[in-house]
């Protein structure tokens, strides 16, 4: 399984390179199309925010990773990249690779959920492309399989991994639906962002967003369906929310204690969640002596976070052993195509020669006797290849195809001089 993969990602480069080699699925589909064309005969493409990979299966044994390195180059122009910005992965260390990326522990953060759907996406988009077949598709089902089981098998997934996912599920904590609950946030910036992809996956819709710039406000509301105040007025609102976040970057305090008890007053102190995930913080953290007051600062979220990635760094011995066991499955499959040839080759060599052998005497017996002679014949081939074949099997489920297996298949073809193998299933 001559696999090569070539990828550039958030080990290996900064993020104006990685930037500068994203792909988007119309270029992903153009670039598998052309590397179809010109290098290879398999071919699939991961590109995210964090990593930009291509997989392929090259179309000739002379085609190496520089060609594919060159054929992205001359796609997309980059500055100040070199070759220590390349990882360079090949058969069963390309496949491995990739297994680490579905299991989410190749990620910025451990535990990305992203990624397995977009191994997937990458995955659909090469089957639509036609540039998957055999040996690869095997290959990315077998990744999407590693994937599925680390997310039912492991608590890798399980629990927020940043700050903005902390703070909704905080929230998720204090209120038991927050799909009825209203929603205020303050500032329009990435963290503000992320907040609002958090709050879109829990399916809460009443949002409002508030900012100084309110151009801002307004890009951000329209990409959520989410409405906008006056950055003048919010004060005047805050009783109408029963979630306020909070991440702007002010160096003093937008909202005092005196503030938040007038709050409550118009609230008839119905409870109201405050999560401020700025630096400074822009909440007087003394709001936290008002009765139902829920307030909660950047570094009660990250102690959340701390934990689930402590968490989720100490399962991942038990990913490796699921990594273990679909590599070795999926080599144990890869094996067998190579042996199955052999065998076939082997048995058709004996049956030609049991053949001629029978033919050559069969004028000097009965009807009778050469019935039982067919038999006896076709009784001893099975019995004399019945080890060879199990020998042949067993080496196919633990052997590597580098070492042992390719050796002894070798010796094989040349001992008994099998011509007639389909020098394409041997790839």
């Amino acid at each position: 399984m001559n696999i090569i993969a070539v990828a550039i990602n958030h080990h290996t480069a900064p993020i104006e390179i990685r930037e500068a080699l994203y792909l988007q699925e119309n270029e992903i589909r153009q670039f598998i199309r052309e590397l179809q064309n010109e290098l290879t005969s398999e071919s699939c493409i991961i590109s995210t925010c964090n990593r930009t990979e291509i997989y392929c299966i090259p179309k000739a044994s002379s085609i190496t990773y520089k060609e594919i390195q060159n054929f992205l180059l001359t796609r997309k122009k980059v500055n100040n990249i070199s070759d220590s910005n390349f990882r360079n992965y090949f058969s069963c260390g390309a496949v491995n690779h990739l297994f680490h990326i579905a299991a989410g522990i190749d990620s910025l953060v451990i535990g990305d959920q992203q990624i397995l759907g977009q191994v997937k996406d990458a995955y659909s988009i090469a089957a639509e492309e036609n540039s998957i077949a055999n040996y690869l598709q095997r290959v990315f089902q077998a990744a999407l399989k590693v994937g599925k089981r680390v997310k039912t098998e492991t608590e890798v997934f399980e629990g927020p991994s940043s700050i903005s996912a902390a703070a909704v599920q905080l929230a998720g904590k204090i209120f038991s639906d927050l799909r009825k609950k209203k929603v205020l946030i303050i500032g329009a910036g990435e963290t503000s962002r992320l907040t609002l992809q958090n709050l879109k996956q829990k399916n809460v819709q009443d949002i409002t967003i508030t900012n100084r710039t309110q151009s801002k406000a307004e890009l951000l509301a329209k990409e959520f369906n989410a409405s906008i105040i006056s950055f003048l007025d919010f004060k005047e609102k805050l009783h109408e929310f029963d979630i306020i976040i909070s991440a702007t970057s002010s160096p003093e305090p937008l909202v005092l204690k005196s503030d938040m008890e007038k709050v409550m007053n118009l609230r008839k102190n119905q409870s109201l969640c405050i999560l401020d995930i700025a630096i400074p913080r822009d909440f007087d953290p003394s709001i936290k002596e008002i009765d139902n007051v829920f307030y909660n600062d950047i570094d009660a979220l990250q102690i959340i976070v701390n934990q689930n990635l402590e968490r989720r760094q100490a399962q991942i011995p038990k990913i490796k052993k699921i990594i273990m066991e679909e590599l070795i499955e999926l080599f144990s499959w890869y094996n067998s195509l190579q042996i199955s040839p052999i065998i076939k080759s082997l048995r058709d060599q004996f049956e030609q020669i049991r053949q001629q052998e029978y033919n050559f005497f069969k004028n000097k017996f009965s009807p009778e006797q050469l019935e039982n002679i067919e038999l006896l014949t076709k009784r001893i081939i099975n019995k004399i290849l019945h080890n060879p074949t199990v020998y042949l099997r067993k080496t196919a489920d633990s052997s590597d195809l580098q070492g042992d297996l390719k050796l002894q298949l070798h010796i094989i073809k040349e001992m008994f001089q099998l011509k007639d193998i389909n020098d394409e299933e041997n790839k």
